[in-house]
């Protein structure tokens, strides 16, 4: 059988592994909430950001353990794409069409977490522009925080509604599906997520070397918009079943994780050095470091500043951060 068709059939079975894949997440991720009494923004912007950051961290991880520019190109720019992607693509998707309140007090920790992993992740690319393996330990230090953090504020959260609504928290439990189903759907669901995502960043990879497209490119565009299949189908997911909280929870949990986790654990495996595959405009200026990074700080304030200021999310913010992941994508395969 022809090549060529053989990658459109996997392709196929990607996608299908991942609408499918990304429909039992949700229900599993919105029914351990519901039980816990979590705040749905919460438990995005912890375990199910866990759970559709496993493609990008496979990906980076491989990356950085095949060696050579390749590869350390790859695990960079991937964790910086799907930031990129996941922030101009994928929330602004969620903002266009479902532009709602947000609850300002369950995103603090999330976007506070991030800025200050940004500020460290940009310190060491501009001023050294070495990721060592103790930058490595430091990033996954922070995730460790992150994720004791939110447990003590799940544990706030679900004392205090507890406390507020007994008698109907428990008449929604014992409508519920049992806890077990929950958790087994939860880890099927981003294991065939994570299968589908795997498959179509595999064959997409393999058409965009054919052609000659630089490993940077592919990682910010190509690859990080494939390992991020994932927040996009539960993005969609939760808006055509109503859990749009759980959706942009996701998408900064993820945006975090890319930095300290992702970045963390290819960092840690080999470190390396910031690629410099692509310049500006051939100027000699190196690209990641004058548009990437830049870039990728600017659309999560867009993303972030207007719910922590004003509680909502607005249409304006997603038709902005489309218009801005575009002409990135134009930028990075035609200038």
């Amino acid at each position: 059988m022809d090549p060529i068709v053989i990658q459109i059939l996997l392709f196929l079975v990607g996608f299908v592994c991942l609408v499918k894949g990304g429909d039992w997440f949700v229900d599993a991720s919105t029914g351990i909430a519901h039980r816990f009494h979590m705040p749905e923004i919460l438990i995005g912007a912890t375990v199910v950001s866990i759970g559709t950051t496993i493609p990008e961290v496979m990906v980076s991880a491989t990356g950085a353990i095949t060696g050579g520019d390749g590869g350390s190109a790859i695990a960079y720019g991937n964790a910086i794409g799907s930031i990129i992607c996941n922030t101009s693509l994928i929330a602004a998707i969620t903002m266009a069409f479902r532009p709602a309140p947000v609850e300002k007090k369950s995103i603090k920790v999330p976007i506070i977490f991030f800025f200050c992993a940004a500020a460290f992740y940009v310190g060491v690319a501009y001023i050294t522009g070495y990721f060592s393996r103790i930058v490595g330990v430091i990033l996954l230090a922070g995730f460790v925080a992150y994720i004791i953090l939110c447990i003590k504020q799940a544990k706030a959260s679900a004392t205090a509604s507890t406390a507020n609504d007994v008698s109907d928290n428990t008449e929604n439990d014992e409508k519920s599906s049992p806890v077990w189903k929950d958790i087994l759907f939860l880890i099927l669901g981003a294991a065939v997520i994570a299968v589908g995502a795997n498959l179509l960043v595999d064959n997409g990879t393999k058409i965009a070397e054919t052609v000659g497209v630089p490993h940077t490119v592919i990682a910010l565009t190509f690859v990080a918009l494939g390992t991020s299949l994932p927040e996009l189908v539960t993005a969609i997911t939760s808006l055509i079943k109503g859990h749009s909280d759980l959706s942009l929870g996701n998408i900064i949990g993820a945006n975090l994780f890319n930095l300290v986790l992702v970045s963390g654990v290819a960092t840690t495996l080999a470190p390396f050095k910031v690629p410099c595959e692509k310049t500006f405009l051939d100027t000699g200026m190196n690209s990641s470091l004058l548009i990437d990074i830049p870039l990728m700080l600017i659309v999560m304030l867009i993303m972030c500043l207007p719910p922590l200021i004003k509680g909502k999310i607005y249409r304006w913010q997603g038709i902005l951060l489309m218009v801005m992941y575009f002409s990135f994508c134009i930028y990075q395969f035609v200038l």
